[in-house]
């Protein structure tokens, strides 16, 4: 039974709390608490039994946060803590009735935060702001269409209107997506792989001829080293804690290269075996290489550096000379630049020591198969491109690519975000999509590239966007430079907005505004034809169906299918060759059309019918073939580049709490970081702590440096004492995008670098200092040391 909106207190950062250290431990009974206790208390036991259990599941739904692959073989607990609180968030019956509209105008909502709007419900009725109002109000589905559809025909071109697509949204509905925006004659398709993973595309693409992962499920536990760079699997993607321990219990190593200490690095309790619960749980990482923001490049560089060096020293014992000859080419050029390479420089850009390198180094080329993974620690870098064109090189220079257990791992932090690129949710598809698609629907894709997120803003900003269409997400807070986002938005003459629940986009409007309710992925999907399932990619390829498992909670809510073929059918319903109404009622006529315009995805209702879905062909990975213009896999030598920072600064990087997913927040907690009841945190080295003149506690204004004129800030942050890289400190996220200009982004993706900004403090009068909270523990001392916090036992004290 739906329920209406309940009572939602804000956070109050006075009451901010810090524990005396960070975890040194992940999982175990805690995180089974946190991911039950909500799920029962916001759904009840019934409706909770009905998801969880069907998480992940062959005939269930697949989880909506993160996309990490599922094991052939499933267990009854097929989910995780940010799983649980993803569905918990989706799918509890709790919805805004009509009245709140009017009880509560868009300027006084744009002063509540994502949590509380977040928790106000389900939406269930399209709402209409019209120009010069500062209220929603209800509308029937048919006048919402007609609204938007003589917006978009009013336009003087298709490139005035950007339709906008999150990770969350299927595969089937992507399809649709990109055909509408295509049949209406643009290629203004900004998504969220444009800020996460695109220097990932990138940097593979030009290498291995594909930006998808190399790697199969069964690889992770048959790897001799998982090399983990710039993730927290703890927090962003529970589940490949379990696959990292397989590796540990087949004999396998882990390396940590990161800046920050993440516990479910250090140790990790799986809560589905006996030493999970009762006993001390896995010891994790075998070496943490604590880089500096930024140094990932170098560390890598410094690494294939040695491993010629060692191949010099004993020719036809290191390399694997074979595998170089017949698949790859550049080699030659690589070796003479890393030979070069000033090791003082290389140390400079690390903050390491040599003998860390030569650790690392050392572990590499003694172990046989071995897999490099990494998330937006990287790729929202700079040089995130060329950083992973360096993991390239390092794994090919031993042949690690193309054979079991081994290969390149970029780890996709939204659920379906890989699918949505498959079926050309992007503004720059090749030509050989493009004319598959015309062909099919009869009608000419436009071919100029279009706008990607950052462009978008952009254009939005100047005028030349007009009109903004988005798929779910929240792209208002999600993109950098959260100013001037904010004013593009709202030079805008419409913003539409397809969403399952309120969030900050939907208040930061063009002059008119839309808000279109869908059903979720948790939910059961009804049509003419009977109950649809839709079908996602994981970050491994595989391609499985996702059928919702519990009744909507409101017969008003359309499908994301439904909502994207009657927008179509109000804006160029018969100028392509596309039976949109019976697109909506029979999800099967998508994938016939999928299967002849998708390469890899030929006869895909048979195959995708198959227990556990099928998997996607993969060159690297299959057959050790490279579509690059050689066809073979390209060694690049990559100029060395770091970030100097000027004296009386730190190198920032924004980051999510544990109670978070994307812009998402559930709660003001991070647990494994110690933090409790706030968010305004700036965590900082204890020696730059003393060397900027600041104290541990202290309030501080965090101001971006930039030459630009412009002052970004952030008021009134907590100095939280922590064991980050020297010169580095870190914020979360979205909250810091208000530092990072527009403009600031990653050669060659363009994706805003979140790692790597620059920042001043000064201290704040604008409210109390954080209260520092000791947690009652054993006293039991922490092996590599907390510098800054008083070392106490392992034992977690169980919060609400």
């Amino acid at each position: 039974m739906k329920q209406k909106q309940p009572r939602v207190e804000e956070a109050d950062e006075k009451d901010l709390k810090v524990q005396d250290r960070p975890k040194d431990w992940a999982a175990g009974v805690p995180g089974v608490y946190h991911s039950m206790k909500p799920a029962i208390e916001h759904m009840g036991v019934e409706r909770t039994l009905k998801t969880v259990l069907k998480m992940n599941q062959k005939d269930g739904f697949d989880c909506p946060s993160c996309a990490w692959p599922d094991p052939h073989k499933r267990k009854t607990f097929e989910f995780c803590e940010n799983g649980a609180k993803a569905v918990t968030w989706e799918a509890a019956p709790v919805v805004i009735d009509s009245d709140f509209w009017a009880e509560n105008s868009i300027t006084e909502l744009k002063n509540r935060s994502e949590y509380w709007l977040g928790m106000q419900g389900r939406l269930t009725e399209p709402v209409y702001k019209p120009a010069g109002e500062d209220h929603y109000r209800p509308i029937g589905w048919d006048e919402a269409f007609t609204i938007v559809g003589d917006k978009l025909k009013s336009l003087d071109s298709p490139d005035e209107a950007a339709f906008y697509t999150s990770g969350r949204t299927s595969n089937e509905s992507a399809f649709l997506y990109q055909l509408f925006s295509r049949g209406f004659g643009t290629n203004n398709l900004p998504d969220c792989s444009n800020m996460c993973h695109e220097s990932s595309g990138w940097a593979m693409g030009q290498t291995i001829g594909i930006g998808k992962a190399t790697v199969t499920f069964d690889d992770y536990a048959d790897a001799d080293l998982i090399i983990v760079m710039g993730q927290n699997p703890g927090t962003n993607h529970p589940r490949m804690l379990t696959e990292l321990e397989a590796c540990k219990h087949t004999g396998g190593q882990i390396v940590a290269v990161n800046p920050l200490p993440e516990a479910a690095l250090k140790r990790y309790k799986n809560p589905q075996t006996v030493s999970g619960v009762a006993g001390k749980g896995t010891e994790m990482a075998d070496q943490f290489i604590q880089v500096r923001l930024g140094g990932d490049m170098a560390l890598l560089q410094g690494v294939s550096k040695r491993v010629f060096e060692a191949e010099a020293r004993n020719p036809g014992t290191v390399l694997d000379q074979a595998f170089l000859d017949e698949y790859c080419e550049g080699l030659d050029e690589l070796r003479s630049y890393l030979l070069k390479l000033d090791e003082d420089t290389i140390l400079e850009a690390t903050g390491l020591r040599s003998e860390e390198i030569d650790e690392l180094a050392a572990r590499y080329i003694a172990a046989d198969k071995v897999i490099i993974t990494w998330a937006m620690g990287i790729t929202q870098q700079k040089k995130g491109v060329a950083t992973i064109k360096e993991m390239i090189n390092l794994l090919l220079l031993r042949g690690n690519m193309g054979k079991p257990g081994a290969g390149a791992s970029p780890i996709r932090g939204h659920s379906n975000v890989q699918g949505d690129r498959t079926m050309g949710i992007w503004e720059q598809m090749p030509p050989v999509f493009m004319d598959a698609l015309g062909k099919e629907f009869g009608f000419e894709p436009p071919r100029e590239h279009g706008a990607d997120a950052v462009e978008t803003i952009k254009r939005m900003r100047d005028g030349e966007i007009k009109a903004f269409v988005a798929l779910g997400g929240n792209l208002v807070s999600a993109i950098s430079d959260t100013q001037v986002a904010e004013k593009a938005f709202e030079n805008t003459d419409m913003t539409v907005q397809i969403s399952i629940k309120l969030n900050r986009s939907h208040l930061v409007t063009g002059k008119e505004a839309l808000i279109l309710p869908c059903r979720g992925r948790t939910e059961i999907d009804r049509q003419a034809t009977g109950v649809q399932f839709v079908s996602v990619e994981d970050t491994v390829c595989a391609v499985h169906p996702s059928w919702g498992s519990v009744e909507p909670v409101s017969e008003n809510l359309l499908s994301e299918v439904a909502i994207i073929s009657r927008l179509a059918r109000a804006t160029i319903d018969g100028r392509i060759d596309a039976d949109w109404e019976a697109f909506e009622h029979d999800y099967d006529l998508i994938r016939e059309h999928i299967s002849r315009v998708v390469e890899g995805c030929e006869d895909y209702n048979t195959k995708i019918r198959q227990e556990g879905g099928f998997v996607l062909p993969n060159g690297p990975r299959d057959s050790r073939t490279f579509n690059t213009p050689t066809g073979k896999a390209v060694l690049t030598v990559n100029d060395l580049e770091y970030l100097e920072r000027p004296e009386g600064t730190l190198i920032l990087q924004s980051l999510r709490s544990h109670d978070q997913w994307n812009t998402t927040i559930y709660g003001f907690n991070d647990r494994y970081r110690g933090i409790k009841k706030g968010r305004h945190v700036v965590f900082i080295n204890p020696e730059d702590i003393s060397e900027l003149g600041l104290k541990d506690g202290q309030n501080v204004d965090v101001h971006g440096v930039y030459d630009d004129g412009v002052d970004r800030v952030l008021r009134a942050f907590r100095v939280v004492s922590y064991p980050t890289a020297r010169g580095c400190a870190a914020a979360y996220y979205p909250e810091a995008n208000v530092l990072v200009p527009l403009d600031r982004v990653a050669q060659g993706s363009n994706t805003p670098i979140s790692k790597q900004i620059i920042v001043r403090f000064e201290p704040s009068n604008h409210t109390a200092p954080a209260e520092y909270d000791s947690v009652a523990t054993e006293q039991q001392p922490e092996p590599d040391g907390f510098p800054g916090r008083t070392p106490s036992g392992e034992r977690e004290t169980v919060d609400a």
